[in-house]
């Protein structure tokens, strides 16, 4: 597990904080997706996190939990735990601070952790604003980011987050020319096969999340067969 998660092409987002029927739960996890990542922003806890992965894990998909925050990690029944760093905060606790708060708590996992550099370019978005996020930057600085996450800081993730909305595919593009090391991915808007395949040509991995609530589980499956 702890190389297999360089190789997924097509992860599915689940959000504790939303509701899935058991079916539709099933759908899921038979939809082909590489991996399912519980993660959320708001309204995010240890108990409404693990009765999420509660209703999944029967199912044998690989298990990531992307905590927003210290107080909703957990490590029980799941594989690794996706711990992001935004780049492109001026916010030093959404770089480093909240890891420091975090870090001082007893059983932590760190054989199951993987960090994560986040560029989030979505200012509407719960985690632009949580984050204050300076989401108004150009490709030249996403991609200057990218390459101090990458070849400076050595994160294993850089991780391009619309959150929600489609984002552009030349950033994206620019992004995958100039990362080397780290695994490059990106979430937000794929709501369609032909959104997945475009940002497949550059991103290593696809996340797909808000689609499976708003348009179901079969725009999943069409997002997933685009990916692979």
């Amino acid at each position: 597990m702890h190389t297999k998660w360089k190789t997924w092409a097509h992860v599915t987002k689940l959000d504790p904080d939303k509701h899935l029927n058991e079916e539709e739960i099933a759908e899921i996890a038979t939809s082909g997706t590489d991996a399912l990542i519980l993660s959320g922003t708001l309204n995010i806890t240890k108990e409404n996190m693990s009765e999420l992965r509660d209703q999944v894990k029967e199912y044998g998909l690989p298990l990531v939990v992307e905590p927003a925050g210290p107080e909703s990690a957990i490590f029980s029944g799941i594989d690794l735990l996706y711990v992001a760093s935004v780049m492109n905060t001026p916010d030093a606790r959404w770089i480093v601070g909240k890891h420091r708060d975090w870090a001082m708590k007893p059983g932590i996992m760190w054989d199951k952790v993987i960090p994560e550099a986040y560029i989030v370019l979505n200012p509407d978005s719960a985690v632009g604003r949580v984050t204050g996020a300076d989401c108004g930057i150009s490709a030249d600085e996403v991609a200057a980011y990218v390459t101090i996450a990458d070849n400076y800081f050595k994160f294993p993730i850089v991780y391009i987050e619309y959150s929600g909305m489609y984002g552009d595919p030349d950033i994206v593009r620019k992004a995958s020319e100039v990362i080397s090391n780290a695994t490059l991915y990106y979430g937000g808007g794929i709501d369609s096969a032909a959104k997945a395949a475009e940002m497949s040509k550059f991103a290593d991995t696809i996340v797909v999340g808000n689609a499976v609530y708003e348009k179901g589980v079969k725009t999943l499956i069409e997002t997933v067969q685009a990916a692979q």
